[in-house]
């Protein structure tokens, strides 16, 4: 599931992730349906727009406290859906813009779904820069809260190395173990290391050590005469 280990308390943690998430979802939005989907008892409506940043220019030439208070409200209503999205879908291994257009594209869908479903709601009205706020809000929750958690939750469970460097219980890979004693000089017996001073001593297969300034250095012996193969002549 995007990467990560479903085995031993990784995989479990994934899974409780996605219950929590797709829960708290489902609070979420019957909140905003019981918000915004209730019959009001109005003398009078505002009328519909559909015209992109009008209701936004008269929001404020409402006066700032005003305009402040309603455009927050526009941009809190579906902000929870930026986090609680990811959440319920549980991927931690996925690019920063691949989970962004997918949840801002959610959100959108939800935020028109309710516009289309007020139509039908004595009191309600369509307005479409509602929808430009409710995305925009879950836009920038999406940015402020998700990348960040991601990566703490990855540490969580694959340890300081990650879920490509880490092997089972967040230790690191077997590569990487070797890459760790790389350029270390061979094990030797305790009798060779005693030899092994200041100076040099000759290895079990006739190469030198040398010890300079606390670093072990090896160098090739000689190798002995090279073996030469006897001529055998071929009789007529």
């Amino acid at each position: 599931m995007g990467g990560v280990q479903r085995q031993g308390s990784g995989g479990s943690a994934v899974i409780r992730y996605r219950v929590a998430g797709l829960v708290l979802l489902f609070l979420h939005l019957l909140t905003v349906g019981w918000l915004t989907l209730r019959p009001l008892d109005l003398t009078w409506v505002n009328a519909a727009n559909l015209e992109p940043l009008a209701g936004i220019r008269a929001t404020l030439a409402l006066g700032p406290a005003e305009a402040a208070w309603r455009l927050a409200g526009g941009l809190l209503l579906l902000a929870p859906l930026g986090a609680l999205l990811p959440m319920a879908d549980a991927r931690l291994d996925v690019a920063v813009w691949a989970s962004l257009a997918r949840t801002v594209s959610g959100g959108a869908l939800v935020s028109l779904g309710i516009e289309l479903l007020q139509t039908a709601v004595p009191g309600r009205v369509v307005d479409v820069d509602d929808v430009l706020l409710n995305t925009l809000g879950v836009a920038l929750a999406h940015l402020l809260l998700v990348p960040a958690c991601r990566a703490r939750l990855r540490r969580r469970l694959h340890g300081p190395y990650g879920a490509r460097g880490a092997g089972r219980g967040g230790r690191p890979s077997a590569g990487r173990r070797g890459a760790g004693v790389a350029g270390r000089a061979p094990s030797v017996s305790a009798s060779a290391r005693s030899g092994w001073g200041s100076g040099s001593a000759a290895g079990p297969t006739g190469a030198a050590w040398t010890r300079r300034g606390g670093a072990l250095l090896r160098e090739e012996g000689p190798q002995g005469p090279t073996p030469t193969i006897p001529r055998v002549g071929i009789a007529p």
